[in-house]
């Protein structure tokens, strides 16, 4: 697969509940199978950070799909990387309750999200993958 990439993204929910989750985490592990796509979502009320991986017009596909998904309001594109490897590559779509996120719900305004450092965003999602490692 020469043409892996990895986007992050993040997006604030419409309607979030654990049914409206649950659904999310459903579709997402479905298409994601279907296409070759690997990744993790990191979600609480007021945040969805997302990274996709796989090959590029699929995770792209993916991408475009999301922001016309009426349960994604804000959708911001905050990083898109050729990689050689992928983080999540034993996962579909890894869930994560974001207990751990540092950002407070005032850190997350529309105008500070938008300038999230990318270096962050990467780090955080690199943490993610190794505690995943060690997940059952």
């Amino acid at each position: 697969m020469s043409d892996l990439i990895q986007i992050i993204y993040s997006s604030r929910p419409f309607g979030y509940d654990e049914a409206t989750l649950s659904g999310i985490l459903l579709q997402a592990r479905q298409g994601n199978q279907r296409d070759g796509i690997t990744g993790a979502l990191i979600c609480r009320r007021d945040i969805y950070l997302q990274l996709l991986e796989g090959p590029g017009p699929v995770v792209r596909a993916a991408y475009d799909r999301i922001r016309r998904d009426d349960r994604h309001l804000d959708v911001r594109l905050h990083v898109t990387d050729p990689v050689s490897a992928r983080l999540f590559a034993d996962w579909a779509m890894l869930h994560d309750p974001a207990q751990s996120l540092i950002w407070s719900p005032d850190h997350l305004t529309d105008d500070r999200r938008k300038d999230l450092p990318p270096d962050e965003l990467r780090r955080i999602f690199t943490d993610l993958s190794a505690a995943a490692q060690h997940r059952p």
